[in-house]
């Protein structure tokens, strides 16, 4: 009988044993340390939607409410611009009119272009030094990972003066196009994974006729879709998000960014207190169309990456 339950008990045993493991005090330790970092990192969000579902009156009153004080959409009324100026200083609002979509469709236009074309010369450029042989490949290349040391605030003022030069003050083409041409991390990125893709392919394409052009087209930049996924939305984010630079070459508000536009919604107020409801509702607005790129393609991004780094 003792035989029967002998296999039984081991199970148990084990049971037990990944139990203890699972609840001891390391493991208690990291939960807690993750809950802390996660609460921390959220908590920002959840107050800027409690302000942004507030009355800016109320809220001022009672600035401490874990809750949305007098809750209403006034705010985003104010943003999307369907309130009424009387309905605006009824809540805290400044009155005026702050066109924060034209501001938004600013954006969007800025940062696809932007990124469209860095991604695209980014790509020519990675296959020339992966993929071609030429002389004084490795030491421009080399030339061009030395750029990687140069921190960016010190090519604004030559990046300004070029832009002042050719006219293109108050353009998108100014805006644009010192990222277009040139972005030495995007660069490396793409070549490390063009190194490791397989030449056997390549070779029997050439040998069949075809043209580089046609190489890079139809078999490079397919193989490579995962990383120029992956650098496209991470350049996206990156030029949605950019302040400095369009703040220093545009003070039209016809080709100002969102961005901008929060600076000037929040100046807009006549009253003493800034629109801080209104502010968190415009941020929201903005903050929008980055948490849905996330939620489509996060997960992609994490996998490209992590491919990357193992070619």
């Amino acid at each position: 009988m003792s035989a029967a339950v002998a296999p039984s008990a081991r199970p148990a045993a084990r049971t037990r044993a990944r139990t203890r493991r699972r609840t001891s005090p390391g493991r208690v330790v990291a939960w807690i340390y993750l809950a802390i970092v996660i609460g921390v990192t959220v908590f920002p969000f959840y107050w800027m939607l409690r302000s942004a579902f507030s009355n800016n009156y109320a809220m001022i009153a009672d600035p401490s409410s874990p809750w949305p004080v007098g809750f209403t959409l006034g705010p985003f009324e104010r943003v999307l611009g369907i309130a009424s100026p009387q309905q605006s200083l009824a809540e805290g609002g400044s009155g005026a009119s702050v066109p924060i979509l034209h501001y938004l469709l600013n954006s969007i236009v800025y940062a696809t272009l932007s990124t469209a074309c860095m991604v695209f010369f980014s790509t020519i450029a990675a296959y020339a030094f992966a993929r071609l042989q030429w002389r004084g490949r490795e030491l421009v290349f080399s030339l061009f990972l030395a750029a990687l040391m140069v921190p960016g605030i010190l090519t604004l003022l030559p990046n300004f003066v070029l832009v002042k030069e050719l006219g293109l003050l108050n353009t998108f083409a100014g805006m644009i196009l010192p990222t277009a041409l040139f972005s030495a991390f995007n660069i490396f990125f793409l070549r490390q994974f063009m190194l490791g893709l397989s030449d056997e392919v390549e070779e029997a394409a050439l040998i069949d006729g075809a043209s580089r052009l046609r190489v890079l087209f139809r078999l490079t930049i397919p193989m490579t879709s995962g990383p120029i996924v992956t650098l496209s939305i991470l350049g996206f984010i990156g030029q949605w998000n950019d302040y400095f630079w369009p703040l220093l070459v545009t003070t039209d508000p016809s080709v100002q960014p969102l961005t901008l536009g929060l600076a000037v919604f929040k100046q807009s107020s006549p009253q003493s207190q800034p629109d801080w409801a209104g502010l968190m509702a415009a941020t929201i607005v903005a903050a929008l169309p980055m948490l849905v790129l996330f939620l489509a393609f996060g997960k992609r991004i994490v996998n490209s990456i992590g491919f990357s780094g193992i070619k």
